[in-house]
């Protein structure tokens, strides 16, 4: 999985507050930019610049010069991403995944991959200049090393109420629920303290209740 430096997005509940997320992978990380079905509606990559856009916010490390995104390939990004979805979603609940949605993932797989450089004092520098092929490529090596990897059992959805991000849970107890513990994590105790406060009331001698 690339670049696991990054700390993740910054994403935004309908309120408007905002949120750390962490997919613990690149690929998943696209999931947040909308998705086949019912995740249309949160549709953001509309333009090839949406795309180049998003990329700069993502754990990908880019060309110094940006991308070079067109039409063309931003719309097979949006078919590999709802294929990554459909795939991730059956991975989180034990399922394969549709033969269909692997081809996809193969197909932009094929593409040459971004080329990495190293710098003159041994680091790594920025890669050479690059196209929406090449990030293609890169999203779909990503998904293929997560989905056939050692995590490969550790892709989950969060356990939120009406909530389904995927992450890759990369704890080292293996035991992570929410997609992130300010949000859904944080909701979950709330509606989990009301609970106890209602039972405890509706139980309590002093009430004059059961």
């Amino acid at each position: 999985m690339t670049d696991e430096r990054a700390t993740g997005l910054v994403l935004h509940t309908p309120g408007g507050a905002r949120y750390l997320f962490d997919p613990g992978a690149l690929c998943l990380e696209l999931l947040t930019t909308g998705g086949p079905g019912d995740y249309a509606r949160y549709e953001v990559l509309h333009h090839p610049e949406d795309l180049t856009r998003w990329l700069e916010l993502s754990r990908l490390e880019l060309p110094e010069e940006g991308v070079r995104v067109d039409v063309g390939q931003l719309t097979a990004t949006r078919t590999l991403r709802d294929a990554l979805w459909r795939l991730a979603a059956a991975r989180a609940h034990g399922e394969a995944g549709a033969g269909a949605d692997y081809a996809v993932l193969n197909r932009a797989a094929a593409h040459p991959p971004l080329v990495p450089q190293i710098g003159p004092d041994g680091a790594a520098a920025a890669p050479l200049p690059a196209d929406g092929d090449q990030v293609l490529s890169a999203l779909a090596r990503d998904a293929i090393t997560l989905l056939t990897g050692p995590y490969a059992d550790r892709v989950r959805e969060c356990g939120g109420h009406n909530c389904r991000l995927i992450f890759v849970d990369t704890s080292r107890p293996g035991r992570r629920r929410w997609c992130s513990m300010e949000h859904c994590g944080n909701l979950h105790k709330v509606r989990a303290l009301r609970a106890r406060r209602d039972e405890a009331e509706r139980t309590d001698p002093a009430t004059g209740s059961a």
